[in-house]
Parts: structure tokens; sequence; C-alpha cells
């Protein structure tokens, strides 16, 4: 497996996607009004492209409102508002850019994302779009960036990590520091499963199924598969936990934890409910916890029952974050684990209760550095693969998140994000996702095309990985396994006391 996801993928292949999203959304909005006489100023003056005159038309074009700088341009010589001789144009804010996102996906995030989706290009390490407004967390953190020494190529900084560190068992190695989250048939859509298996197997990395099994248009990509056991065994069946590389035991969720998972009858189609061995349009629960695991010798059993099945897969256990997550962690890797998975608080879709969500598990900024010290106190640091999930956003999160101690992370929501997702957190109805992606509804689904969908993925990887090769760059490093624990690259911006240990 190539070290760098360069080395693994032609240039030419990454193509930028039509730009379905980015060209209908703006952050301000451009207006003319009819007292235009169409003498085309504002196109011979605005250097960004925002008016067009194109010959043999009459009027000029509609403003392509996505290039517009916004208000700020009022200090310019060549501003169209200024200059206009009938004062028929106005800039202002966009409504609907105001009203999208939230404090921990802002406007700027969500469109960020997309931007790099559609071409593959990263943004600045500073900008904007890398850091949300919740005010804590990874918000409130961040690399004291130092300045660009010599030639920047990113092909000689390598992204990838190891997912089994001990001595035995089989090696798998990543080209990028991330896989793909478990999120279910029935919670997400067949085209876009599929789109994150042929984007995974693109990539060189893996994507999870969640606990709704296994469906069969993803056996073609079966090598970056991982499949899923979770506590209602919903479409576990010997022959899936024989074709996948990795297993992963579900034990908790960060977003609900004991709670168990859900899916409530819309979504419960025909087709799911096949998979799942359930009862079509009812509400499907998970209980909490394992009722066969209340000790690490029964979590012992759990994974030795997997390794006589398949006993070259590695097994992942997936667990939340409890005050005593870090006893939890050496449990795991005492009863076999190759990787223990923490999954923190913030992260779920719109499917996770708020309440659960912003009041139970520990946020993962704090767990990672908790479980890292801790394994390293052990003497059985560097035979854990340790994974983290659970709101982490963007490619400098990620940093974050190694910075603390993390091997590697599991990226969920910015995936759906990358796809579309506007963050309307209305994906538990079954008609309820206004792109498509999380949905079992036919028609809804038609909205995606899988190719499209895969291209998207594999561009916000890409420019991710560009992002991470340029700050290990800036800190002399060519191996992003330097960054791990290097919690003395962190800033704690805020007002409420340190809160790195």
């Amino acid at each position: 497996m190539a070290t760098s996801f360069f080395e693994s993928t032609p240039e030419e292949d990454f193509s930028q996607v039509p730009p379905q999203l980015l060209k209908r959304m703006s952050r301000y909005r451009v207006a003319r009004a009819d007292t235009c006489i169409n003498c085309g100023l504002c196109a011979s003056l605005c250097p960004y492209g925002v008016h067009r005159r194109i010959e043999g038309h009459v009027s000029i074009m509609p403003p392509a409102e996505p290039k517009c700088i916004g208000p700020s341009c009022a200090s310019n010589s060549y501003y169209c508002v200024k200059n206009c001789p009938t004062g028929s144009l106005s800039v202002g804010a966009n409504p609907v850019f105001d009203s999208m996102g939230d404090p921990r996906w802002t406007a700027e995030m969500i469109l960020g994302t997309w931007k790099m989706a559609e071409s593959g290009e990263p943004l600045p390490l500073d900008h904007p779009a890398n850091v949300g407004a919740s005010g804590g967390g990874f918000d409130r953190m961040s690399f004291a960036l130092p300045p660009m020494k010599g030639k920047f190529d990113p092909l000689l900084i390598s992204t990838a990590i190891d997912l089994n560190h001990r001595k035995e068992g089989t090696k798998i190695r990543i080209p990028i520091p991330v896989y793909g989250g478990g999120m279910s048939y029935g919670s997400i859509s067949q085209r876009t499963m599929l789109a994150r298996a042929m984007a995974a197997k693109e990539l060189g990395t893996f994507t999870c199924t969640g606990e709704g099994g296994y469906p069969e248009l993803l056996i073609p990509f079966k090598d970056n598969v991982i499949t899923q056991i979770a506590t209602g065994l919903f479409g576990v069946r010997e022959e899936t936990i024989k074709r996948a590389r990795i297993i992963e035991f579900k034990y908790a969720q960060g977003a609900k934890p004991g709670l168990g998972g859900h899916l409530l009858h819309e979504k419960n189609t025909p087709d799911v409910a096949r998979m799942r061995e359930a009862v079509p349009f009812t509400n499907l629960f998970s209980p909490f916890p394992f009722h066969s695991v209340y000790s690490v010798e029964d979590h012992k059993k759990h994974l030795d029952w997997i390794s006589s099945v398949n006993p070259s897969a590695l097994l992942s256990v997936k667990v939340s974050t409890p005050n005593d997550v870090e006893m939890v962690a050496v449990g795991s890797y005492f009863a076999g684990a190759n990787i223990v998975h923490l999954d923190g608080g913030y992260g779920g879709t719109g499917a996770a209760p708020e309440i659960a969500k912003k009041n139970i598990a520990m946020p993962i900024e704090y767990a990672i550095p908790k479980v890292h010290r801790f394994l390293e106190k052990e003497g059985i640091r560097e035979e854990v693969t340790l994974i983290a999930s659970g709101g982490i956003r963007t490619a400098m999160d990620v940093a974050k998140a190694i910075a603390l101690g993390a091997d590697g992370v599991v990226i969920g929501t910015a995936e759906l994000v990358a796809l579309g997702c506007v963050r309307c957190a209305n994906c538990e109805s079954g008609r309820g996702c206004p792109r498509g992606i999380a949905t079992t509804d036919k028609e809804l689904e038609q909205l995606n095309q899988i190719p499209i969908l895969a291209r998207r993925l594999t561009n916000l990887y890409r420019a991710w990985q560009l992002q991470w090769c340029e700050l290990l760059f800036r800190y002399e490093m060519n191996d992003i396994r330097q960054l791990r624990g290097r919690m003395d690259l962190l800033r704690y911006e805020g007002t409420l006391g340190r809160m790195l240990p």
C-alpha cells in the first residue's frame, strides 16, 4: 500500500465535479433593479466576474453571486454599486446563507466543505471554515503555525497510519489517517452507502456498514468495507463476518451512550427490514448494552467468537467516553482488540437525540489524551491503534485529535456534508432529507448520482491530505505519525482555564 494517497492515485483522476451546490449558494445577494440600462460598466469593472456580458446578448447576465466579496468591496474604486450610473445595483447579506448551519457547523464551514468536495483544492490552514463557533472543544484549540520554509512538496510527506500495532495478526496500512464511520442501511440511502464504498476503495481506506447489515451491493468493495456488530445484531451473518478485513463491535455510541441505536418506522422499508431480518415499518431499537457482556472476560469471549469465524480480520471495539474510559480501553486491549475506537459526544447525525449528544458522553478532546497517557503508563500504547470520533469536522480537527494522542480518526457527518447535507437534522424522517442522502425513499434517492457522490468524497479527502501535508511541512515533519501526542503544539484560546492536560 502506498504511503501517500498522491502516490496511489494519478493526479488526472481528480476531476472537478459539477458545482451542484456552490452555484446555488452565496454569502451575498446581488440585486439589479429594473432601472438598469445594460450599459455593461459593471461587467467591465468587476475583477471577480460577478457581472458578465456575453457577446451577442443585449442584456447583462444575472449576477454570479457566489463570486461576490460583499460590502467589503465598497472600499475599492471598481465597486459596482458606487459606479452604477443609474443606481440599479445593491449588495447585501444572503438570508439563506445566514440561516444555514449552527454553531458547530457554521455556514462558512459547510460551504468550505462543499468547495473542497467540488474542486479537490485545500483551504488555507487559517481559513475560517476550519473552525466552528461553538465556543468550546476543538473550536478553542489551534496550532501556532510556523511560517513556510523551503519548497513544499506533499509527495515527500507521509500521511499513512497502521491499523494493527500488535506483533501478530494481519497488517493493514491506510494512506490517510481517516476512515468512514458506521452509517447503516436504513439510516442512509443505498446510493450513499455505495458512493462511500467506491470512495474508500479509490482512497485505499475503509468505510463501515453500521449496524444495519451488509448489503450485497457492497461486495465488490469488500476489501474496503468494515462490518459492524452492534447490540441489536441486525443483519449479522457468518458470511459477512468472513468477508470483512476489519470487524467492529459497537458497544456504545458517543452521540447516545446508554440508549442503543434506533431506526424509526418510516425508514424501515421492506428492503431494509429484509436486511435486518425485521418486520417492515416497525420501530427498531438496539438494546443497551450487549446483555452477554458484563466483564472483560465476557468481552474477550465476544472477540474470540469473531476470531474463530474470521481469524485474519482485525478487531475494532467502539465505545463511548465514560469517566473511566481509560480502563475500558485497557480492558479491550487485553480482550484482544487491535483498534480501540473512542466515540465522544457531539457525534452522530440528526437522528441522535440532542439531550444525549450534549449532556452524556465525555467530549472527545478530553477522552483522547486521557486514554493516550494511560496506555503509555501501562506500557501498551505502541500495541494499540487509538481511533477517535465524535464531532470531528475538518482536516484541522483531525490534526488536533492526532496531536492530542490519537493515531487516526473516523469521519461521519463531514462525509455527508461533502455530499450536500445542509445539517437540517431531519435524518430520522423517511422523507425528511432534502438532499436524498439520509433516506430510504426511492424517489428522493434519485436526486443523487453515485459517481458524483463518490468523487465529492475523494476530492474532500484529497484536499484534507494537502492540508495535513502543509501542516506537517510547517513543523518540519515528514510523517503524520510524528504529530501523535504533540500536545505542546496546541494552544487553547479562551478564558475558562487550561483544558489540555
